[in-house]
């Protein structure tokens, strides 16, 4: 019998605030999805250039995000745990 996984969907209301589980839970599966990627086959710089020609930028057929932002994104990914969840 295989375990079924709860779906907890969050909805962003200032009036009711999401509970720190939850947003702690959000933040290390961002983390195991990101480390997931980058166990993928690909490396680093060989997702980074697929991420960034897939962008579209209308009327240019590139993004206007650089490489190295994008880099910088998956930099900031990775620490997400480690700074936000205790």
């Amino acid at each position: 019998m295989t375990k079924k996984k709860e779906v907890v969907e969050v909805v962003q209301d200032a009036e009711k605030p999401v509970k720190r589980e939850i947003l702690a839970e959000s933040i290390v599966r961002i983390g195991e999805a990101m480390k997931k990627l980058l166990e993928s086959g690909l490396n680093e710089r060989a997702i980074i250039v697929l991420i960034h020609d897939t962008v579209p930028n209308p009327g240019y057929g590139r993004t206007k995000i650089s490489r190295g932002e994008i880099g910088q994104v998956f930099d900031a990914l990775r620490v997400l745990k480690a700074r936000y969840c205790r």
